[in-house]
């Protein structure tokens, strides 16, 4: 088990940057498999973005392709979402998850994940 603590959402215009950081507390960090999603207000948990523990794997939902970088460093235990050309409707919570054992598993969907951070909340205005 890993807590995870998201930080560096906030207000931006659209055709701006963010850069998300996840921070995570645990001696095996670099084993999991991290992952990014959001929720918009009244809809549904979405997947962002995965990398493996390794980064060798990594898969974007098909509308952040080309703006979003996802990436990792296992020495500070920290997983990054960089967020480029942002619009308003990247506006959501952003949530970092972990898991495990990832072979198997979809990674897109949020019910495979047993970690999960507070969240931290992106508004990108028009």
């Amino acid at each position: 088990q890993v807590q995870l603590v998201e930080s560096g959402g906030g207000l931006v215009q659209a055709g701006g940057s963010l850069r998300l950081s996840c921070a995570a507390s645990g001696r095996t960090f670099s084993r999991y498999t991290m992952s990014w999603f959001r929720q918009a207000p009244g809809k549904e948990r979405e997947f962002v973005a995965t990398i493996s523990w390794n980064g060798g794997r990594i898969e974007y939902t098909e509308s952040v392709k080309g703006r979003f970088t996802i990436s990792r460093d296992n020495a500070k235990n920290t997983v990054y979402l960089q967020m480029n050309s942002l619009k308003p409707e990247d506006t959501a919570v952003y949530y970092c998850a972990a898991v495990y054992e990832a072979v198997g598993r979809d990674l897109s969907r949020a019910y495979n994940y047993a970690d999960w951070g507070q969240g931290t909340q992106v508004t990108v205005s028009s």
